[in-house]
């Protein structure tokens, strides 16, 4: 069976549906979103992609970036693809969205999303779908900032086009989510 995407217009208004391929192909704007994990420490949790992805194989990227299917809610899409790609799931709050569009190194694919940001935090085990991810790590945000600026081209497109907002929201969202955490011990 072929994974589709739920085609929308500038506005996330849903138009149609198309094979998640074409949709590629054809860089049609498509619903998609980004989770950006972090752990009590105020880590986040960067993923490379597993080499046999069809594009962006072996970047690096944000714990988990994916599609919701015809039908199905970005709330049970973001906590299927948690439990699907890292083998967890956790409480999601929705931050931002973006749009944007990019050729993915010339092999006649776009990527033309409208992306939704959700964070999370999360501290327990990870388990990895290999299919999905190559590995994983925790990171500080100075030093994965730092990699960025001399590394730019290790790193996804929607992950460095999306960094400096989930910068401007991410030492907020930290806090009170370890506030929280202490809250409930």
């Amino acid at each position: 069976m072929l994974d589709h995407v739920i085609l929308v217009d500038t506005h996330d208004n849903q138009i149609g549906t198309e094979e998640k391929l074409t949709a590629h192909q054809k860089g049609l704007l498509h619903r998609a979103f980004s989770i950006f994990i972090f752990n009590h420490e105020g880590k986040m949790l960067i993923h490379q992609r597993a080499f046999s992805k069809y594009h962006s194989g072996g970047l690096w990227t944000n714990a988990c970036c994916s599609h919701p299917r015809p039908g199905e809610s970005l709330e049970d899409s973001t906590h299927r693809r948690l439990r699907e790609e890292l083998g967890f799931d956790c409480s999601l709050q929705k931050m931002f969205h973006f749009t944007y569009k990019v050729n993915l190194a010339n092999d006649g694919l776009f990527e033309h999303e409208f992306d939704h940001v959700f964070f999370g935090s999360f501290d327990g085990i990870i388990n990895p779908n290999p299919d999905e991810i190559a590995t994983v790590a925790w990171v500080t945000l100075e030093d994965l900032t730092a990699d960025i600026k001399l590394q730019p081209e290790r790193y996804t497109y929607w992950f460095l086009a999306s960094f400096d907002k989930v910068l401007a929201y991410a030492q907020d969202y930290i806090q009170k989510a370890r506030c929280l955490s202490q809250a409930t011990i």
